[in-house]
């Protein structure tokens, strides 16, 4: 299996910050990673570029720290709730995306639908949910699938 050392542009997910050094499979690397912008290869000469992502981060992460100790302070604890077509026997037909999550919050703080965790939702009643909202900060709240 062979390796290689992508830096990171963008943080992806269960990997690592942008501007982490990383070492993945080849083949994720050159199909996925490089094509998608996630990342670049690794070279001597890109140390000054990894600085330079690790500095707009740190500068960036001051700013958005703010933001999400103020985003967590109107999540945490609150209970959202989404209305949607129930069958006779309590299902739902389809399910309840992190999207539709993320645009039920809209009124406390705007997150990103893909930080938001919960189990999959196929009936109505109380589920937990976790957002995270910076690396460090999350806030958990509830989220209520009633019938329309």
């Amino acid at each position: 299996m062979a390796t290689t050392k992508i830096i990171l542009t963008k943080t992806v997910s269960n990997l690592g910050q942008s501007g982490d050094v990383v070492e993945v499979r080849a083949g994720y690397a050159r199909n996925y990673l490089i094509p998608q912008g996630f990342g670049f290869a690794y070279s001597k000469g890109a140390a000054a570029q990894i600085d330079a992502l690790k500095r707009a981060r740190l500068a960036k992460s001051v700013a958005t720290r703010e933001d999400a100790v103020a985003a967590k302070s109107a999540i945490e604890g609150t209970v959202v709730e989404i209305s949607a077509k129930v069958s006779e026997s309590g299902k739902l037909f389809g399910g309840i995306s992190t999207a539709d999550i993320a645009k039920a919050l809209e009124s406390k703080a705007a997150v990103d639908p893909k930080s938001i965790k919960v189990d999959s939702i196929k009936t109505t009643g109380d589920f937990a949910a976790t957002v995270t909202l910076h690396p460090e900060i999350s806030a958990s709240f509830t989220v209520r699938v009633v019938s329309e």
